[in-house]
């Protein structure tokens, strides 16, 4: 895993929180929820591989043979 995938997930963090607090001043909470449901979701497609792969890694290291 590189420092490269950290520093994407911390940047859109940054970016999605002041997209919110912009449309939650300006009375738009649907949209701001929808933005922040939309972030989560990009990060989430970002780290479910290396998740898959440390998974696969401890299984590989606990298997009986």
């Amino acid at each position: 895993m590189s420092v490269n995938i950290i520093f994407r997930i911390a940047a859109v963090g940054i970016l999605v929180t002041i997209l919110v607090q912009v449309l939650k001043h300006s009375g738009r909470e649907e949209q701001a929820f929808l933005l922040t449901l939309a972030g989560l979701i990009l990060v989430l497609t970002w780290v479910i591989p290396y998740i898959y792969d440390l998974f696969e890694s401890v299984q590989t290291l606990f298997t009986i043979s």
